[in-house]
């Protein structure tokens, strides 16, 4: 079958764009959490925490007037419209992440299940032979995608496929994806966002040049995927199948010494 488009990617600004003074303001700190965390490399944007909850703006939308309207026929179904609602907060909730400080380790770029660790000739970048760590999102995993290193990004690029079940061994190749590619003085570590069955939508919020630090936010991938990093073969995996991981702050690999 022809592949199909089933997600455009996305790297458009929110709507609406705020000053922090204004947001603080409008809501507690303790809800949206936007103050900095001094702890180990600022990894906590306030501007990224709104893009990140701006991607279900719509969704939360369309169940707020749902809910409303239906308290007009049952409080019941009123009820089940916010529970709904709460689903969608957490979601595309954001929490903090304190990225390890080590210049030699690798943060996982995606929370979920790992699901693969295997040698394989990575061809779209670096043409050579990689490791590559697979991780499972899950529906219920935060879907928020960090730098695994710091580094410039020299490399982002969009690939249009199918939508097949994240799980399955070939989603690799066929489906919708964005590779990037981040590299410093030391290494490049490529990372692909891939679609799934459920997921549809890949965001990309940073561009071709940034600086980002280990464990800076730079898009997500809506309603469950798979998320791959690429890793030099004289790097050391710490993980293995079946183990869960945190984006920005779980260490999968040590880089070797130099």
């Amino acid at each position: 079958m022809p592949a199909r488009d089933c997600g455009k990617e996305s790297n458009k600004p929110p709507d609406i764009v705020v000053s922090r003074q204004f947001v603080n303001l409008a809501f507690s700190r303790s809800f949206l959490k936007l103050d900095r965390v001094s702890a180990g490399p600022e990894i906590v944007d306030p501007i990224m925490r709104l893009q990140t909850l701006a991607e279900g703006s719509l969704i939360l939308a369309i169940l707020a007037l749902l809910g409303i309207a239906s308290w007009w026929l049952t409080a019941w179904l009123s009820l089940f419209f916010l529970l709904l609602i709460f689903c969608v907060l957490a979601f595309f909730r954001d929490p903090d992440r304190v990225a390890p400080v080590d210049p030699n380790s690798v943060v996982a770029a995606a929370d979920g299940t790992v699901t693969e660790i295997s040698e394989v000739e990575e061809t779209e970048i670096l043409k050579v032979k990689t490791r590559r760590v697979g991780i499972f999102l899950s529906i219920f995993d935060v879907h928020t995608n960090r730098a695994p290193i710091d580094g410039r990004i020299i490399y982002r690029e969009h690939r249009q496929g199918l939508c097949l079940d994240a799980r399955r061994s070939d989603c690799s190749q066929k489906n919708e994806a964005m590779t990037w590619a981040f590299e410093n003085s030391r290494v490049t570590i490529v990372v692909r966002q891939l679609t799934g069955a459920i997921a549809r939508r890949i965001v990309a919020w940073s561009r071709l040049g940034d600086e980002l630090k280990k464990g800076d936010r730079f898009g997500m991938i809506r309603f469950g995927s798979r998320t791959e990093i690429y890793l030099p073969l004289t790097a050391t995996v710490l993980v293995k199948v079946g183990d869960h991981v945190s984006a920005g702050s779980t260490i999968i690999a040590r880089l070797s010494e130099q």
